[in-house]
């Protein structure tokens, strides 16, 4: 079996406990308009180009094709042309096998620092057998966490939770109707799926991106503490928004529509959590 990875990040220390080496998964069914990795959202493989050193002579423009909006997409015309070579494909497929064991040259580190492998993304549940294929080969012979947004359904989300020690996952925004305005999906799924994780017995972490005026709010992050600690979750990371997002999606030819404003002072929250008896860690 193949799946498609954009990046490998080894000695990782934010992603699980100890060290660990990160395999961010390609494709995700959420389309954030914060994201950090534009570069994940897409299942297929895309042609990216890097800004450093760039000339701006305008020849990987030239080849470039027009997606279905109007915008501009790179193209191996467009990577060849490029005096630099610059331009490169975002995307490779690996075989469960020849990825599993480049995680596994690593294993002294691993059982050193109590580490493992973490499967990112994008978000790594929309690759879900090949993600399910991955965790059984490494079954036994590392860690494992699995970092998600929580959208699948209940069987794919529980057939990978029976497949890792460890899950962090994602909580954005509480309200279903401005989740589905930002992030372009219901988040009913994620609510629903969030429940099973506590009930499961699997250790994990909750974490929260703070997205000024948008996740940040105290409405929202009331919802989340209230939801939270019903479940009996006493514990939750917040993320800072990185001023930087909005640098990737030149590399796509692709503009950054936030949609809010990214000067904004953020809010944390902590009297918030501390009230539903929640220990808030900023990271």
């Amino acid at each position: 079996m193949r799946g498609r990875i954009f990046s490998i990040e080894e000695f990782a220390t934010f992603d699980g406990p100890g060290i660990r080496t990160t395999v961010f998964l390609k494709g995700c069914p959420l389309k954030c308009t914060w994201c950090h990795n534009p570069e994940g959202q897409s299942f297929s493989a895309e042609y990216v180009r890097s800004p450093n050193g760039c000339l701006a002579c305008g020849a990987c423009i030239a080849h470039a094709a027009r997606r279905a909006d109007g915008s501009l997409l790179l193209t191996e015309a467009s990577k060849n042309a490029c005096p630099r070579e610059l331009v490169r494909l975002c995307g490779e497929d690996v075989e469960v096998g020849e990825l599993c064991e480049r995680i596994l040259s690593n294993s002294d580190i691993f059982h050193s620092t109590g580490g493992g492998v973490t499967f990112s993304g994008g978000d790594p549940l929309g690759q879900s057998e090949f993600l399910l294929a991955c965790l059984s080969y490494l079954n036994g012979k590392t860690h494992r966490t699995v970092q998600t947004c929580g959208y699948a359904s209940k069987d794919v989300f529980l057939r990978v939770l029976d497949h890792c020690e460890y899950m962090l996952f994602d909580l954005k925004i509480m309200d279903r109707a401005a989740h589905l305005a930002y992030c372009g999906v219901d988040n009913a799924i994620i609510h629903e799926n969030y429940s099973a994780l506590v009930r499961s017995g699997v250790d994990f972490v909750t974490r929260v991106p703070l997205i000024p005026g948008v996740t940040d709010t105290a409405e929202n992050m009331e919802a989340i503490a209230r939801f939270i600690s019903g479940l009996g979750v006493q514990y939750i990371e917040l993320l800072p928004y990185n001023s930087m997002a909005g640098s990737k999606y030149g590399s796509l030819l692709r503009e950054y529509k936030p949609r809010f404003d990214p000067k904004r002072k953020l809010c944390w929250g902590s009297d918030i959590f501390k009230h539903y008896g929640i220990v808030s860690k900023k990271m």
